[in-house]
């Protein structure tokens, strides 16, 4: 049995001995096309399933998200600034329902 040189599987395109990506190149390229990673956690016992946790993420840049479809932070009022007037809007609606169960008085 003679044994030859290791072949090692290369992935993508390109030549399999180029240089090394640096942090840069690799943030740059997960940025420019995007990654998934999804997992399942699920807890059984006596085969009955206790917990699943479903976990999906996706990382890429916001130009990338947004040709996929993807664009809740601009919704988000937590992440917009829209959350002070959430807060004000639901004082107002609180006070009114207790005024409407009779709980608090009118213009207290």
């Amino acid at each position: 049995m003679t044994s030859g040189p290791v072949v090692r599987p290369t992935y993508g395109s390109g030549p399999a001995n180029r240089e090394p990506a640096n942090l840069g190149d690799i943030l740059e390229r997960v940025l420019d096309r995007g990654i998934v990673i999804a997992g399942d956690i699920r807890v059984n016992l006596l085969d009955i399933e206790l917990l699943t946790i479903k976990l999906r993420l996706l990382i890429a840049s916001v130009d990338t998200a947004r040709e996929l479809g993807i664009d809740w932070w601009a919704h988000d009022p937590w992440l917009s600034g829209r959350d002070r007037e959430l807060v004000e809007e639901n004082r107002r609606l609180r006070r009114r329902l207790a005024v409407a169960e009779g709980r608090e008085e009118v213009g207290g």
